[in-house]
C-alpha cells in the first residue's frame, strides 16, 4: 500500500536562533522547534529533566480534600479499598498506592479490588461496591476510572461507602458525588499539566500525603517504574511532567527495577538497557494479557511482590497468558483477513466489520489493530458475547471513531470509547444492518486522504549530516512517545549502490551512497519494493537512525521506513 509522505514544516528564523544558543545541527534544532523547544532554558529543560520541575501537587483541585479524608480514615481506623482498572494504568495505579499506603497504615485495614473483565467490565463496578460493604470498607480510592462512575459511587455513598476518585479521562458535565475528585481534565481545575496518566494522578496523591506526612521523597520516589511504565503503556504525551516521570523512571527500571518488573524483563529476554520501546512492547503486552485471558489481580500480586522468587512466579503466569493472547490473535487475525479477502464487495468498502462466535473478547481489540495494518480503514471486531454479539473499534488517524458509532446507535445496545477506539454491544440479528450504516456514515464523512497511510517525516537530511554526534543528541531527545517521536528523516537523490539485497526473502539490505557517503541500513518487510532498487536510479528514503553492533564494533545504521524513486 502507497504510503503519504508529510514533511513537517520548519520555522527558519527560529531554528537559526535556536542553533546559534544551543550549538547543535541546524536540523535537529528544526526539530527541536516544532516540538515547542525553541529557547536555551526550555531546551535545558527537555534535555535535562529534573525531578525538582515536577509541579506541586497540592495545586491539583481536591487535592486537601483527598488527603484529609485519608487522614481521617486512619485515625478512625476505617478499613480503605484501593480499586483500579484491569490494564497497565489501572494495574500499576493500585500497586503504587497499595504498597504506599501499606507503609504508613496497617496493613490488616487495606485491600485492593480490580474488576473482572468479562464479568464486571470496565471502571468501577457494583460488585466492587458489594464486595466493599460486605467487607466493611467504608473509603475507596478508584484509580484509571470513576469520573463516569455517578450513579455507583452515589450507590456506594447510600451504603455509606466514600469515595475518592484519581482519574484521567475525560469527565462530562455530570461528575461523581465524591468526597474528592482529582483530575486535572476538570474543567475548574488549575493544576497546570492535564496530560498525566492514571498512576501519574494517584502518584501526585501519594506525593501530597507524604509530604502532609513529612516523610522522604526516596519513600515514593521508589515507584517511579511502575509510573514509567504507566505512561508508556498508556500511550499519553512523553511531555512535560510525563517526560519528566518517564526518564527517572525509566532509570531505576534500568538500576534497580521492582522485582515484578524485573522479572518481566528477565522473561523477556532482554539483555540490553530498557528504552520506553521495549517497555511497550515487552512489559506492556504481559501485564495487559492477564486481564484479557484471566484475572489481572496477578498483575497487582506482581508489582507488589517484594520477592524476586516470588515475582517471578506470577511474571510466569503473565507470560503463559501473553503467550495465549499471542495465538489467538494471530489466529484470529487469519480468520477475519479471509473473510475479507474472500469478498470483492468486502476489499473495495471504506470500512470493515467482521464477526464471528467463537472468537476470544479479550484480543478483538488488537485483531481490530492488526486489521487497519492490512486495510487502513475504521475497523470494528464483533464475537458473541452470552446472547449479545460484543467487540471493539479502531479508527485511522485523525477519524472520530465514537461520532460515526454514535451515528449507529439505532441497532446498538450499548456503546462508549473515544476518538481513537470503542467498544459496542448488538444483537447478532443487527449486525448486517449495523455494518451497513456504519459503512454509510463513514463513507459520507470521511475525507479520501485519511485512508491513505500517513509517514510524518520530521526533517530533510543529508548523508553528510549524520555523525555519531548527531545520532548521540538524538538519544538526548529520549524518552520517545507521542508529541516526542523517534525523529524521523527523509534523505533525498541516493543511489543504490548494487550491494543491497533481499534478506529472509522478506527485508532489504541496503547499502546507499550520497556524495561519496555510504550509509547500510534495513528495511523489515521492504522486499515488495527492492525492484525500485534494480532500476539504478536516484531514490528518497525516510528512514530512523540507531546503531547496529556486529563484531564487537558499532556503527549507524538506517530504519528504513519507506523509499520511493526521486522526482
Amino acid at each position: 500500500m502507497e504510503k503519504r509522505w508529510n514533511i513537517l514544516p520548519a520555522d527558519d528564523t527560529k531554528a537559526t536562533a535556536l542553533q546559534q544558543s544551543l550549538k547543535v545541527s541546524k536540523t535537529l534544532c528544526s526539530i527541536l522547534v516544532q516540538r515547542g523547544i525553541d529557547s536555551f532554558e526550555k531546551a535545558k529543560d527537555y534535555f535535562r529533566p529534573q525531578l525538582s520541575d515536577l509541579h506541586d501537587a497540592w495545586l491539583m483541585k481536591d487535592m486537601d480534600k483527598a488527603v484529609q479524608r485519608i487522614v481521617s480514615a486512619f485515625e478512625k481506623k476505617e478499613k480503605v479499598l484501593v480499586f483500579g482498572d484491569y490494564d497497565v494504568d489501572g494495574t500499576t495505579s493500585v500497586a503504587c498506592m497499595y504498597q504506599f499506603l501499606h507503609k504508613i497504615y496497617d496493613p490488616a485495614l487495606l485491600d485492593f479490588y480490580i474488576p473482572h473483565r468479562y464479568r464486571e467490565g470496565y471502571g468501577v463496578s457494583k460488585m466492587g461496591i458489594d464486595f466493599a460493604a460486605a467487607n466493611n470498607f467504608t473509603l475507596i480510592i478508584s484509580l484509571d476510572c470513576g469520573i463516569k462512575s455517578v450513579d455507583l459511587i452515589a450507590y456506594a455513598k447510600s451504603l455509606g461507602i466514600d469515595f475518592i476518585v484519581c482519574d484521567h479521562h475525560l469527565p462530562d458535565d455530570i461528575i461523581p458525588d465524591a468526597v474528592a475528585i482529582l483530575n486535572p481534565k476538570q474543567k475548574d481545575c488549575y493544576y497546570p499539566y492535564k496530560e498525566l496518566c492514571g498512576c501519574g494522578v494517584g502518584f501526585k496523591l501519594i506525593t501530597a500525603l507524604a509530604q502532609h506526612y513529612n516523610i522522604e521523597e526516596e519513600y515514593y520516589y521508589c515507584y517511579l517504574d511502575l509510573v514509567a511504565t504507566a505512561i508508556a503503556a498508556d500511550i499519553v504525551p512523553m511531555t512535560g511532567e510525563n517526560r519528566i516521570m518517564a526518564f527517572y523512571g525509566l532509570e531505576k527500571i534500568n538500576n534497580n527495577p521492582n522485582p515484578g518488573i524485573k522479572a518481566l524483563i528477565h522473561l523477556g529476554g532482554i539483555q540490553k538497557k530498557l528504552s520506553i520501546n521495549n517497555v511497550v512492547f515487552v512489559i506492556a503486552p504481559r501485564v495487559n494479557a492477564a486481564g484479557r485471558m484471566d484475572d489481572a489481580r496477578k498483575a497487582v500480586q506482581l508489582f507488589i511482590e517484594p520477592e524476586y522468587k516470588n515475582a517471578l512466579a506470577f511474571a510466569e503466569m503473565l507470560h503463559s497468558d501473553n503467550s495465549d493472547r499471542k495465538e489467538a490473535d494471530s489466529s484470529i487475525t487469519e480468520e477475519a483477513l479471509a473473510i475479507i479477502e474472500a469478498d470483492e464487495k468486502l476489499i473495495n468498502k471504506k470500512t470493515t466489520v467482521v464477526f464471528k462466535d467463537h472468537w476470544h473478547k479479550g484480543v478483538v481489540g488488537i485483531v481490530a489493530s492488526r486489521m487497519i495494518e492490512k486495510y487502513y480503514r475504521p475497523t470494528v471486531v464483533l464475537t458473541q458475547s452470552g446472547e449479545v454479539a460484543a467487540g471493539s473499534a479502531r479508527s485511522v488517524p485523525g477519524f472520530n471513531l465514537y461520532e460515526a458509532i454514535h451515528a449507529c446507535r439505532e441497532y446498538l445496545l450499548g456503546y462508549g470509547g473515544h476518538f481513537a477506539a470503542a467498544g459496542m454491544s448488538l444483537l447478532p440479528e443487527n449486525i448486517t444492518a449495523f455494518a451497513n450504516k456504519f459503512e454509510e456514515v463513514v463513507s459520507a464523512t470521511i475525507e479520501p486522504h485519511l485512508l491513505i497511510p500517513e509517514i510524518i517525516i520530521d526533517s530533510p537530511v543529508s548523508f553528510k549530516e549524520i555523525t555519531t554526534s548527531f545520532y548521540s543528541i538524538i538519544c538526548q531527545m529520549e524518552p520517545f512517545g507521542p508529541e516526542n517521536m523517534r525523529p524521523v528523516f527523509v534523505v533525498k537523490n541516493v543511489s543504490d549502490t548494487g550491494y543491497s539485497k533481499i534478506v529472509k526473502e522478506l527485508h532489504i539490505r541496503f547499502v546507499l551512497k550520497q556524495d561519496n557517503i555510504t550509509f547500510t541500513g534495513i528495511g523489515f518487510n521492504m522486499a515488495p519494493k527492492f525492484h525500485l532498487l534494480q532500476l539504478q536510479k536516484p531514490v528518497d528514503v525516510v528512514f530512523t537512525i540507531d546503531e547496529n553492533e556486529w563484531n564487537g564494533s558499532t556503527t549507524l545504521q538506517l530504519k528504513v521506513i519507506d523509499l520511493r524513486l526521486s522526482e
